[in-house]
């Protein structure tokens, strides 16, 4: 199992929010609630859907994204 981690900046919390919301039932289609492995959440962290869906929710400057395994 894989977790990813994303911190960033929103321009607007609600309008982010809005956006966040709105993207889940997609972020579920690409595999988020748990990653079978790694390659799965870097896949999804590179996602166009992630970067469309950040931009649209005014995401400000490059957000900051790490992984983790269960060992």
């Amino acid at each position: 199992m894989a977790t990813l981690f994303v911190r960033h900046t929103a321009a607007d919390y609600g309008t982010w929010r809005r956006i966040y919301d709105d993207f889940q039932p997609k972020a579920r289609t690409l595999g988020v609630q748990e990653f079978a492995t790694i390659e799965a959440a870097q896949a999804f962290a590179g996602s166009a859907d992630l970067r469309e869906a950040m931009h649209e929710a005014g995401v400000v400057g490059a957000p900051t994204i790490w992984f983790a395994t269960r060992a």
